[in-house]
C-alpha cells in the first residue's frame, strides 16, 4: 500500500506545494506562454506529474503508472466517448444537407437579427453544447450567424459570449461528471450546485449578446423576449440539474429557453429595416429564401428530437436501473493507495458504465438518425471513423490531461496544494472561480480545468471550513467564463467566419465581458459562503 504524505519535501508544506504545482505550471506555461499544441503540453505535463509523483512524494512507478492510465481511459470512456459520437450525429446531418435545412428554419423563425443572435447563438447553441461541447457551438453557431448577413467580427464575438451558461453542463453533463469523479463527490451533489450559480448567469447574458448585436437600441426594444428566454433557460436548468439529471439539464433549458423566446409576441414582429441595415453588414447566404418541404424540415429536427428522448426515457426509474446493472465495478490493477490517514482512496476501484452512459444513449440516438435520415451503415461508420480522425489531437489531449490529473491525485500532490491554499481563509471563496477560470482560459475545457483543479478546491475547502461542494461547483462555474478567451475557441471562431490571424482582435472585445461576467461570479460564490446568499445551496 502507498500511503499519500503531505510534506514529503524537507517536511515543509511550502517546499512540498511548489514541488508539487510543477505538472501545472508546466502545462499552463507551455500553452499559454510557449504557445504549445495543447496534446503536447499534456503530454510533457503528465511526464513531470509521473516525476514529481515518483521523486518526491515516493509513489511507487507501477501505481503510477496505474493511476495515469486509470486517468487515460476514464478520459476514452465515458468523456470522450459522449464527443465522438454527439460529433458524427452532426456530421451526418452536414453529409444529408439536413444541417442547412435547419439552419433555414432557423433563419425563417424571425427576420429581426437581434432576435436571430438568440435563437442561433444562444439557444441552439447550447443545444450543440449539450450534445458535443469542445468548440463546436462556436464554430456552427458563427457559420449560421454569418450566413444570415451578419458581420463576421460581430457574429464570432456573440457566438463566443453565448458559449458560458450551458458549458458546465456541456457534453452530456461531461464537466460536472469529471469534477465529482475526480473529487470523490456525489454527482447529485456537485451538479445541484452548479445547477444555483450557472443559471443566474443564463439570466444575464441574453440581454448582453442583443447588446453586442444592436447597442442600446438592441437592449431597449428587445429585452423583453431577451429576457424571457434568459429566465425560462434559467429555470430549466436549475430544475433538471437539480431535480431530473445533469446530463438532460442543458437539452432542456436549450428547447424551453427557445420555446418561451418564440412564445412572445414581440420577437416574431418583423424588424424594422434601419435595425437590419445597421446590424446586417455582411453577404447573406443565397439559400435562405429556399423553400424546403414539411417532411424534410421535420427529419433535420429528428435527430435532436431522438436524444431528447432516449435520454428521457433513460431517466426513468425502472430503465436507469436496468440499465446500470451493466455497469462494471472493479479494482484497478496494480493500484493501492490510502490518504494520509490510511484510509483507502475511491481511486483503487474503478465503474465502467457500460450502457447508462450518456455516450451510449447518444450512440443509439446516432443509429436513429441514419436511419431516419437515410445514411447507408458504410457511410454512417465512415462518417463515424472520420469523426475520430478529425478529434485525434482531442482524444490525446483529453487522456494526457486526465492521466495528469489522476497522478496528481492519487499521488497526493493535489492534496498537498490543497492544503496550502487553505491558506486564504475566508477569501478562498472568492478566489476559487478565479481558479476554474483561469484554468479554461488556458485549456479551452471546462472538462481539463474540473480535472486539474477539482481535488485542489476540495481539499482546500475541507481545510478553511468551506463546503467542498461550494468550491468544486465554483471552480467548473467560474470556468465556463473562460471559455470565449481560451486559444483554442478564439482559433475555432476565426475559422470557422475567414478571420484566421485576427485572434488578439476578437480576444480584445470578449475579455471585458469575461473579466466582468467573473467578477459576478466570484461574488456569488462569496455570498453562498456566506448567511447572505447560504439559503441558495441546497
Amino acid at each position: 500500500m502507498f500511503v499519500q504524505q503531505l510534506e514529503p519535501v524537507g517536511g515543509s508544506l511550502g517546499l512540498s506545494a511548489l514541488v508539487a504545482i510543477l505538472p501545472l505550471v508546466t502545462v499552463l506555461v507551455l500553452l499559454g506562454a510557449v504557445r504549445m499544441k495543447a496534446h503536447r503540453a499534456g503530454l510533457i505535463g503528465l511526464a513531470v506529474a509521473v516525476l514529481v509523483a515518483w521523486l518526491a512524494f515516493g509513489m511507487p512507478l507501477d501505481q503510477t503508472f496505474a493511476g495515469a492510465a486509470q486517468g487515460a481511459l476514464f478520459g476514452l470512456f465515458p468523456i470522450l466517448w459522449i464527443v465522438v459520437n454527439a460529433l458524427w450525429v452532426y456530421r451526418m446531418t452536414v453529409r444529408t444537407r439536413h444541417f442547412d435545412i435547419l439552419r433555414r428554419s432557423f433563419g425563417r423563425l424571425s427576420d429581426d437579427p437581434r432576435i436571430q443572435a438568440l435563437v442561433v447563438a444562444f439557444c441552439f447553441g447550447a443545444l450543440l453544447e449539450a450534445l458535443a461541447g469542445f468548440g463546436a457551438p462556436v464554430a456552427i453557431c458563427a457559420v449560421m450567424l454569418v450566413a444570415l448577413g451578419f458581420d463576421p467580427v460581430k457574429a464570432a464575438v456573440v457566438a463566443l459570449v453565448a458559449n458560458t451558461a450551458p458549458v458546465a453542463f456541456g457534453a452530456m453533463g461531461t464537466p460536472v461528471v469529471t469534477l465529482a469523479q475526480v473529487t470523490g463527490l456525489p454527482l447529485d451533489s456537485v451538479a445541484s450546485v452548479v445547477g444555483r450559480q450557472t443559471p443566474l448567469l443564463a439570466l444575464v447574458v441574453p440581454l448582453v449578446l442583443v447588446g453586442l448585436v444592436d447597442g442600446r437600441r438592441g437592449l431597449r426594444e428587445t429585452w423583453v423576449p431577451a429576457l424571457t428566454c434568459g429566465v425560462a433557460f434559467a429555470g430549466a436548468q436549475f430544475a433538471a440539474s437539480n431535480y431530473v439529471s445533469a446530463q438532460l439539464a442543458d437539452i432542456g433549458a436549450a428547447l424551453i429557453g427557445a420555446g418561451a423566446l418564440v412564445a412572445v409576441p414581440h420577437a416574431r414582429r418583423p424588424a424594422a429595416e434601419p435595425v437590419r441595415a445597421a446590424v446586417l453588414t455582411g453577404a447573406r447566404s443565397e439559400d435562405l429564401d429556399e423553400e424546403d418541404p414539411r417532411p424534410e424540415i421535420v427529419r433535420a429536427y429528428t435527430p435532436y428530437a431522438l436524444i431528447v428522448v432516449i435520454f428521457s426515457v433513460a431517466q426513468i426509474p425502472a430503465v436507469k436501473e436496468m440499465l446500470a446493472r451493466a455497469n462494471r465495478v472493479f479494482d484497478w490493477p496494480f493500484l493501492d493507495v490510502a490518504d494520509p490517514g490510511g484510509k483507502p482512496v475511491g481511486g483503487n476501484v474503478f465503474t465502467l458504465p457500460l450502457v447508462s452512459t450518456g455516450g451510449t444513449l447518444v450512440l443509439l440516438a446516432g443509429i436513429g438518425t441514419a436511419v431516419v435520415l437515410g445514411v447507408h451503415a458504410r457511410v454512417a461508420v465512415r462518417e463515424w471513423l472520420g469523426t475520430v480522425h478529425e478529434l485525434r489531437f482531442a482524444i490525446l489531449t483529453v487522456t494526457s490531461v486526465l492521466a495528469l490529473a489522476y497522478v496528481m491525485n492519487l499521488s497526493g500532490q493535489a492534496a498537498t496544494i490543497g492544503h496550502a491554499v487553505a491558506a486564504a481563509g475566508a477569501g478562498l471563496a472568492f478566489l476559487s472561480p478565479v481558479l476554474g477560470w483561469f484554468g479554461v482560459a488556458v485549456s479551452g475545457s471546462d472538462t481539463s480545468a474540473n480535472a486539474l483543479f477539482g481535488a485542489l478546491q476540495v481539499t482546500a475547502a475541507q481545510q478553511s471550513g468551506l463546503s467542498p461542494e461550494l468550491l468544486a461547483a465554483a471552480n467548473s462555474s467560474g470556468g465556463v467564463l473562460g471559455k470565449m478567451i481560451s486559444p483554442q475557441n478564439l482559433t475555432i471562431a476565426c475559422a470557422a467566419v475567414g478571420l484566421a490571424g485576427k485572434e488578439g482582435d476578437l480576444l480584445r472585445k470578449v475579455l471585458p465581458w469575461s473579466l466582468g461576467l467573473l467578477l459576478v461570479m466570484c461574488l456569488i460564490v462569496l455570498g453562498q459562503s456566506t448567511p447572505v446568499l447560504s439559503w441558495m445551496l441546497p
